[in-house]
This record gives C-alpha cells, sequence and structure tokens, in this order.
C-alpha cells in the first residue's frame, strides 16, 4: 500500500518500528483500548486529522485510532518534536500518512499542516490549537464535515476557550487537557521528568547547589519544580497568581519576581503558557554563563529577539544549546531554540505517563463520534472516561482499592446522621 506522506528519511523505519514496540509495552491502557477497538471498530467511518508531537507514544495512539476503524493522518505540532525515525515507521510499517520532519521551517510546518487537513476530516485532535486555528481562518470549507475536536495541552485549551467566548468557535472541542488522569499526571510527572531530561541532556550539568528559576507554577510547574528539588537543585518559583505563589511557598519553595529572581538564577524554565515572561530587561540582570529555556508549548515566552538584538555573537556549544555573548563579556544560554525542551533536547514524556493522556485522546474520539453532535463549546471529559483511565492504569499496575460498603454509600448520601 501506497501512503501519501512527507517524511525525512524512509530508511530509519526499522529503528522507528522497534521504538515504538518499546513504548507499547509501557502503555498497557492504551493498549486494552487498541484491542477492544479492533473488536468494535467504534470510529470507523470517521475520518481523524492529528496535530501531535510525533514520538513514539504518539505512534501508539494513531494505531489505536486506526484500529477504531478512522482514517487518520498525522502532522507535527512542534518543528522540533518530531522523531524521524517514528515518522517513517508510521508511514512504512502500519501505512498512516504523516507529514513531519524535524527542524522542518515555518512555511513547511503549515504545509504539512494543511496536508493532513486535505483529508477533510470529521474529527480533530490538536496539541496547540494550531488545526483548529488553521480551520477558522484558512480552511472554511472543512468546518461542515467535522463533528468534533479534542484538544491536548494548557496553551490550547486557552485558545480555544477564548475563541468560544468571543463565539467565534465553529465546532464542539473536547478539552482532553483538564481530564485529572491527564493534568494531575502527565502535565506534572511527565513534563517535570521530561523537562529535567531535555536540560542535562542538552547541557550535561550537576543541578544539586544551583538555583533553578521555574516561572509558573501550573501543574506543569509544580512538576518542574519538584523534580529540579529532588535532584538537589535550590528552587525560586516566579508566579502572577497569588494563590499559586501562596502554594509555592507553603511548598518550601522561595517565590519573588522575575526581577529579583534574574540576580540570582543559574537555570530558568519558563511554563506559563503566556508571552514574553522572560524579557530583554531579565536578560541584563542574569549572571554570566545562566541557562533558560522553555517546556510551555510556543516558543513566545522567552523574547529572543532581545537576545539577538544585544548580542555580538551566537554560536552552537552543543547540539540544542546556543550560546549568545554580549558586549560586557557574560554569556547567556539557550537551549532548543527557546522550544519545548523536553522534546527539542530530549524525548518528551515517558511512555507510562502518555498512556493516561492519549487513553483519554481515544475515548473521546469514541465519545465524540458515538453520540449526537455535541453542543458548540469546549467540553470538559466526562467523569466516567477519567474515571474508566484511571481503574485501568491501576489494574495495569496492580493496585486494588477498597469499595464503598452500603452503609458508607448511605451515609455520604443522608443528612440525618451526626454528632
Amino acid at each position: 500500500m501506497t501512503v501519501a506522506a512527507d517524511i525525512a528519511d524512509a530508511s530509519l523505519a526499522p529503528a522507528g518500528k522497534l521504538r515504538i514496540e518499546w513504548a507499547e509495552q509501557q502503555m498497557p491502557v492504551l493498549r486494552q483500548i487498541k484491542e477492544r477497538f479492533a473488536q468494535e471498530r467504534p470510529l470507523e467511518g470517521q475520518r481523524l486529522a492529528a496535530c501531535l508531537h510525533v514520538t513514539t507514544e504518539t505512534a501508539n495512539l494513531m494505531r489505536t485510532l486506526a484500529a477504531g476503524g478512522a482514517e487518520v493522518a498525522l502532522c507535527a505540532s512542534n518543528p522540533l518534536s518530531t522523531q524521524d525515525e517514528t515518522a517513517a515507521s508510521l508511514v512504512h510499517d502500519f501505512d498512516i500518512p504523516v507529514y513531519a520532519v524535524r527542524g522542518e521551517d515555518r512555511d513547511t510546518y503549515y504545509a504539512h499542516l494543511n496536508a493532513a487537513l486535505d483529508m477533510k476530516p470529521t474529527i480533530t485532535m490538536d496539541d496547540g490549537a494550531d488545526l483548529v486555528s488553521t480551520i477558522h481562518s484558512e480552511r472554511t470549507d472543512l468546518v461542515e464535515h467535522i463533528i468534533g475536536g479534542t484538544e491536548e495541552t494548557t496553551t490550547g485549551v486557552i485558545r480555544l476557550r477564548s475563541m468560544a467566548a468571543t463565539q467565534e468557535l465553529r465546532y464542539p472541542i473536547v478539552a482532553v487537557n483538564d481530564a485529572m488522569t491527564k493534568h494531575l499526571f502527565d502535565n506534572r510527572f511527565g513534563t517535570g521528568q521530561s523537562t529535567i531530561d531535555g536540560i542535562i541532556r542538552a547541557t550535561n550539568i550537576l543541578l544539586a547547589g544551583r538555583n533553578v528559576v521555574v516561572c509558573g507554577f501550573g501543574m506543569c510547574g509544580r512538576g518542574v519544580a519538584m523534580r529540579a528539588h529532588g535532584m538537589g537543585a535550590r528552587v525560586t518559583v516566579c508566579e502572577v497568581d497569588p494563590l499559586r505563589a501562596l502554594e509555592a511557598v507553603m511548598e518550601g519553595y522561595e517565590v519573588m519576581s522575575i526581577a529579583r529572581a534574574a540576580e540570582q538564577g543559574d537555570v530558568f524554565v519558563t511554563v506559563t503558557g503566556d508571552t514574553a515572561v522572560i524579557r530583554g530587561e531579565h536578560m541584563e540582570r542574569m549572571k554570566d554563563g545562566a541557562i533558560l529555556c522553555n517546556s510551555g508549548h510556543f516558543d513566545v515566552e522567552i523574547t529572543l529577539r532581545d537576545l539577538q538584538a544585544k548580542a555580538t555573537s551566537v554560536r552552537t556549544i552543543r547540539p540544542s544549546l546556543q550560546q549568545y555573548e554580549l558586549p560586557d563579556g557574560r554569556r547567556i544560554n539557550v537551549l532548543g531554540e527557546g522550544r519545548l525542551v523536553n522534546l527539542a533536547a530530549a524525548e518528551g514524556h515517558p511512555a507510562s505517563v502518555m498512556d493516561m493522556s492519549f487513553a483519554n485522546q481515544a475515548l473521546c474520539s469514541e465519545f465524540i463520534a458515538g453520540r449526537p453532535r455535541l453542543a458548540l463549546d469546549v467540553h470538559t471529559v466526562p467523569e466516567q472516561i477519567d474515571a474508566h483511565v484511571a481503574e485501568l492504569k491501576l489494574a495495569a499496575m496492580g493496585v486494588e482499592i477498597d469499595t464503598l460498603t452500603q452503609e458508607q454509600k448511605e451515609y455520604l448520601t443522608s443528612w440525618r446522621q451526626g454528632t
């Protein structure tokens, strides 16, 4: 079977297949869903365009959706997150169209996105809302075919809720990111570990004893702070939300403004989902040798144009590490071009945590396909799907939990018993 695709190197497919198989072994929940999907075919007749990080974990999600009967096409949600061997294997071993090349430029990125949309999808699956944005701005003719979509990440949900608030959203979306089995685990444990992994791979520095500044204390920021602290770093948190800042203080972290932290930090990690978090005025205060990286979805959290304007020279010291020298001799190091450091410099989240996130994606696609059209809005993941994913994960881990007795159920639903 010949599959339409644009990938870097077809000869990488054998290596990619081995990595996909290894990831599948760490994804027992998704594997169970795939087996059921193969029997029940709940996505039969659906065309699903996915804009996700092209990794081994995503490969197994695509295989699950295809097993469920969907016609699928995949493009990258970030120019530096594609694993070329994974893309090659999906095309040549599993007949899944992929449009993604690691390091592609902006024009190629959007050409690939449009190639995936050419299938006229009935369901979209986003990580950052670029598919939805493109459909609403350039491919409005596709809206009539689409029954719904899903969104994987915090940044994408923010964009989509903005569209819904201004009544610009033209088809319903399920916010997979907001599932408890996604953001409590993927965002905290996945981002926490993979961000630290990316920093270490890019630099080979010792974190113990260094001051790591974490900008943003949402679930992703909590995970980064936790893992950095666990490796012996002194962690400083910068926040704009008073409740999150207070929580960081109560967790034992030092909390201060980015202007103050800029003078003290050794490693800076932005993970806010917002723009211009670390700017030129902050870079002016930084130590010689400071390391800057981003783990938010888009490359807008560090204003690299400010650094580029100040630098007298720029050189690549190591893969994924560029060093900017300033007129006063200070050197500022940037990892992964300011893009997602956990994917630009490492392999992204471990498969065992993506198991839950992608189980939600698969089950939410089934939910969209198997019911009357959802109301035009951004929807939360149904509680029964969230609970089912948690139950499957616990069972796969060999963990047993208690169930309520009849007496306990009655007590929790009654007001008559008191002191």
